[in-house]
């Protein structure tokens, strides 16, 4: 694909079917409407930016995962232990809503080659694994995202920055051992999950670690991992839950010091003519109006940067 002429729109993939109808429960999965809801209302996106995705095709999904979890995930046939580790309510519309998701990061993985950067308002499930479910997440969207970009060609090699407050254990399962996908996740320590495969780059956070600190150590790994590298395509999973005031986290990142992680994150790729799709992970502050708002700051985010920095791909 040749480079393109400089894009100052960053698109948003969106489905009203997002919502993964969980009920009453700590993930507020209504919060992708308020998204787009506030963007709209402020003026800042119209209806124009927001693109409908289809859902991911099994065949697509059958990249990462295994026959046996989209078979049971597809016909309800999960068992009562795989749910309680999914942590989520099984429904019809849970699954509709991970199929959109995957869907969704495959679209804005394609659009982000035209314009630089996409984001897509929803997925990042990265605790899913390629035959079961995790911590709220049943489809790992990034990782089929990669897969079927690479099998289309697009790409060869991805870097996957993961900068939720969680570490990303199913992505860098998915990935372990495999050269032409780096994984870099960043991440509060002594949290979930328990267990952490070992990404290709893990950044271990101790409790309570703010802004200035944060940032240095993102941008001491994430600058030499992206020159020595050189990867086609960034995927950056961009949670909300370091935030100070996030109920499943213990990092003290302010809203201005999480704008400054997604600056860095989407900021150096297009320097290097890389482009990056974004997904939004997690997002659990006391208020959701709080997680509304970092997210919807990431866009803001990614338009300035690409205002600023303009985009030509960088030639293969």
């Amino acid at each position: 694909m040749s480079a393109t002429a400089p894009m100052q729109t960053v698109p948003l993939v969106y489905h009203e079917k997002y919502d993964l109808n969980f009920g009453r429960h700590v993930f507020p999965t209504h919060k992708y409407r308020l998204i787009r809801d506030r963007l709209l209302a402020e003026g800042q996106a119209v209806e124009e930016d927001f693109h409908q995705p289809k859902p991911a095709k099994d065949e697509d999904l059958r990249l990462v995962h295994t026959e046996d979890w989209v078979r049971k995930l597809r016909t309800g046939t999960i068992t009562y232990q795989e749910i309680l580790k999914l942590e989520v309510p099984y429904s019809r519309q849970m699954v509709e809503a991970f199929w959109l998701a995957a869907g969704g990061s495959i679209y804005a993985a394609r659009l982000a080659f035209f314009h630089g950067v996409a984001y897509n308002v929803g997925g990042g499930f990265h605790h899913a694994f390629p035959g079961h479910g995790e911590g709220f997440c049943a489809i790992n969207d990034v990782a089929v995202a990669i897969r079927v970009l690479q099998r289309e060609g697009l790409i060869r090699k991805a870097l996957v920055l993961d900068a939720d407050v969680h570490q990303g254990n199913g992505t860098a399962a998915i990935f372990a051992g495999d050269p032409s996908v780096f994984t870099l996740s960043i991440h509060q320590l002594h949290n979930y999950p328990a267990e952490k495969p070992p990404s290709t780059l893990d950044i271990h956070l101790e409790d309570g670690v703010s802004d200035v600190e944060y940032l240095d150590k993102l941008r001491a790994a994430y600058v030499p991992a992206l020159q020595l590298f050189r990867p086609d395509f960034v995927f950056y999973v961009a949670g909300a839950d370091p935030y100070l005031e996030d109920q499943l986290g213990g990092i003290n990142l302010s809203k201005q010091g999480l704008m400054a992680r997604d600056r860095l994150a989407i900021e150096r790729p297009l320097l290097m003519g890389v482009p990056v799709a974004i997904a939004l992970a997690g997002g659990y502050a006391m208020q959701v109006e709080d997680t509304v708002d970092i997210h919807a700051n990431t866009w803001r985010t990614a338009a300035t940067v690409l205002r600023d920095c303009g985009w030509r791909r960088a030639p293969r």
